[in-house]
């Protein structure tokens, strides 16, 4: 997509889910600049805060602080994002945009064959990937509602085809789908779009617990209609398009960001989308 200056000019754009520089929502979250967008972000805390020193110092990078809120948020807990949004709707009275990027599920049931995912398993890969998308939209709402929005999710088309190493993780995103046209046909009477992108295989750090990522990103550079592997930016420049004006009438809809590879019959393995 090229680059339209001021397309997002004064938009106010939450992005959740960076985890480090390699993630989608950091590519996302570069395009959204790029095309003038005031961003504030969300990053999972964990004991080791290992997380939250990465975000950190990406946000960092992007300029001073006080211009990008920061905001620890559990995708568990309603009470977590409940307390994102009303303190960010205290610093900018309105929202936007979002971009939801959180997904986990654990290295063991993602790597079992489909049958023996453990029943934990499932459903903390269901209440983080799926479900928060819910609670997460419940709570943006009201910040939307005066003006319209747009919400932003990511999937994988594991979930129109069986892909090895992807189980816990595919059932959590055709859930997620399902959601993105529930959320769209309820929120789009208050001008609030609801889209999902299905990206293609990207090196990412939840990617290292998927098995066969580097099989379908070499299936991807030979036989994909494109022959060439997603990045990071070419989702970003998507979201932009999601995010803005340009998009006003698209709702619903699960937009296809990986080369070609969801036409073709056989493809070549698994991946991550966070």
């Amino acid at each position: 997509m090229s680059k339209a200056k001021g397309l997002l000019e004064g938009k106010r754009i939450l992005v959740m889910g960076v985890a480090d520089k390699h993630s989608i929502a950091w590519g996302i979250a570069l395009a959204l600049k790029d095309h003038g967008a005031q961003l504030a972000f969300t990053y999972q805390a964990e004991p080791r805060g290992r997380i939250e020193k990465n975000v950190r110092r990406l946000v960092g990078s992007l300029g001073p602080a006080e211009d990008y809120p920061l905001f620890a948020c559990d995708a568990r807990e309603d009470a977590s994002i409940q307390k994102v949004m009303s303190n960010l709707g205290g610093a900018w009275k309105g929202l936007d945009a979002l971009v939801h990027c959180v997904a986990y599920a654990g290295r063991d049931d993602l790597n079992r064959p489909f049958s023996e995912i453990s029943r934990e398993g499932y459903k903390l890969a269901m209440e983080i990937s799926a479900y928060s998308l819910n609670a997460v939209s419940r709570a943006a709402a009201p910040l939307m509602r005066s003006s319209g929005g747009s919400i932003i999710a990511l999937t994988y088309n594991a979930v129109e085809r069986a892909v090895p190493g992807y189980s816990a993780m595919a059932a959590a995103k055709a859930a997620l789908e399902l959601g993105v046209r529930y959320l769209a046909a309820e929120l789009g009477p208050d001008r609030i779009r609801v889209n999902a992108i299905s990206a293609g295989p990207i090196r990412t750090l939840s990617a290292s617990a998927v098995k066969g990522i580097t099989a379908i990103r070499r299936w991807t550079e030979v036989a994909a209609p494109l022959r060439e592997n997603v990045t990071p930016q070419d989702v970003g420049d998507t979201a932009v398009y999601l995010a803005s004006g340009l998009s006003r009438m698209v709702t619903g809809n699960i937009i296809f960001v990986d080369s070609g590879t969801h036409v073709m019959a056989a493809q070549g393995g698994a991946v991550e989308h966070v």
